[in-house]
């Protein structure tokens, strides 16, 4: 009788890998279905979820500066279609390099409007004013509208628009760009759970999304919204300073860059409070311990707790401007 050889039990680190290898490849494929399902009864069913109006595009997005480019390539790499998106910009150049670049249209808010159930503001705080005297007279309280402007809150909104206009104020970040923002929501007076749902997958598209009360947004603009030019910040100075050590700049930043990656996952997966992170790299009387005195002695902790404080005051004001 033939003993067939007893199968070796895997690892299951390995296992792990493997997982983690394959849920790209899950991900990818999931959205390439999508996209081949979108049609017929599909594309009905997709108008409640999506607020396509029959005949007509899912969204409008009005502001192609940087925030709503991520948000329009997201979009489209993910559960929506060039045909479903229409894009207001009002600057020639601009709007003739996101045709380009990501083949949307561009129109003007009258067309916009009427196209698409779903407006998503997505401009500077200061060119809000005439962007909704502009907006309001081709809106009502059919359309959800869905505003990224720092600081703006859903009651002025809803003041200029009138008409029982749902308002969800939103506040993504610029991660949006690689489908990892973190975006908060909030309701306005009128909007239901419907709208807030309209508003979630549409911003899940590229994160992560949460739902705060508004009056936690000031907050949240500083903490997340700005969080990213923080990280930026301090990787630049950590880049300097292994320059300054002697390194070549490009290994400096390899090093860096992979390092806040690597640390971002513990973050985020660890289940582990930051605390107890940091103490696992801090051995007694070694270098980390040194490091970490200096930056107690040069006051960075509470630099970066004046920093977000003065970002939340900021996104106040702007507000009330």
């Amino acid at each position: 009788m033939t003993v067939q050889p007893a199968k070796r039990a895997r690892n299951p680190e390995h296992q792990r890998d493997d997982r983690s290898r394959e849920e790209p490849r899950r991900r990818d494929a999931a959205r390439a279905e999508g996209a081949e399902r979108r049609s017929g009864s599909t594309r009905a069913k997709r108008a409640v979820e999506t607020g396509i109006r029959p005949g007509g595009v899912g969204i409008a997005i009005v502001g192609g500066g940087k925030i709503g480019e991520a948000l329009l390539s997201g979009l489209l790499r993910g559960h929506y279609l060039r045909d479903e998106i229409v894009v207001v910009e009002k600057h020639p150049e601009r709007a003739a390099y996101l045709t380009a670049k990501h083949g949307a249209s561009t129109v003007d808010i009258a067309t916009a409007a009427q196209a698409a159930r779903t407006i998503l503001i997505a401009v500077k705080p200061q060119d809000i004013e005439a962007l909704l005297a502009e907006l309001a007279p081709h809106v009502g309280s059919s359309h959800v509208v869905v505003s990224v402007a720092a600081g703006v809150t859903t009651a002025h909104i809803e003041a200029v628009l009138g008409a029982d206009v749902p308002v969800v104020r939103c506040m993504p970040n610029t991660p949006a760009l690689v489908d990892e923002a973190m975006t908060a929501i909030s309701p306005g007076v009128h909007a239901t759970e419907g709208h807030l749902a309209v508003a979630e997958k549409l911003l899940a598209a590229v994160g992560k999304v949460v739902r705060v009360p508004e009056s936690q947004l000031d907050a949240v603009t500083a903490l997340s919204g700005s969080g990213p030019a923080y990280f930026f910040y301090l990787v630049e100075a950590m880049i300097d300073a292994g320059i300054l050590l002697g390194l070549p700049r490009a290994l400096a930043a390899e090093l860096i860059v992979q390092s806040a990656v690597g640390a971002a996952v513990m973050l985020r997966d660890s289940g582990e409070h930051p605390v107890q992170l940091r103490e696992a790299v801090t051995s007694p009387g070694g270098t980390t311990i040194a490091a970490i005195r200096e930056l107690e002695v040069h006051g960075v902790r509470a630099a970066l707790l004046a920093a977000i404080e003065a970002a939340a005051l900021r996104s106040h004001e702007l507000g009330a401007s």
